[in-house]
C-alpha cells in the first residue's frame, strides 16, 4: 500500500473536523484534499509518460499530461 503526504496544516484541519465537530475547516479541507488528488493524478500521468513501453502510449500520456497541466496546444513542443 502506497503512503501519501499532506500539510501538516491540512492534516490539523482534518483532526479539528473529525474529532472535533468543527464545521468551519470543511471547505478548506475539501480544497486541499482536491489539489492532492489533482497533484497525484499528474504525477501518475507523468510517471506513465515516462516509463510507456511503446513511442505510442509515450504520446498519448505526454498529451494526458499536458492537457492535465492546462498547457495550450501551440505552446506544446
Amino acid at each position: 500500500m502506497k503512503n501519501v503526504q499532506i500539510s501538516y496544516d491540512l492534516f490539523l484541519m482534518l483532526v479539528k473536523f473529525h474529532l472535533g465537530g468543527d464545521d468551519l475547516w470543511l471547505e478548506e479541507i475539501e480544497n486541499g484534499l482536491n489539489q492532492k488528488v489533482d497533484a497525484i493524478i499528474a504525477r501518475n500521468t507523468y510517471t506513465k509518460y515516462k516509463t510507456a513501453d511503446s513511442k505510442e502510449e509515450q504520446e498519448k500520456a505526454r498529451i494526458e499530461y499536458l492537457d492535465l497541466k492546462g498547457y495550450h496546444k501551440d505552446f506544446r513542443w
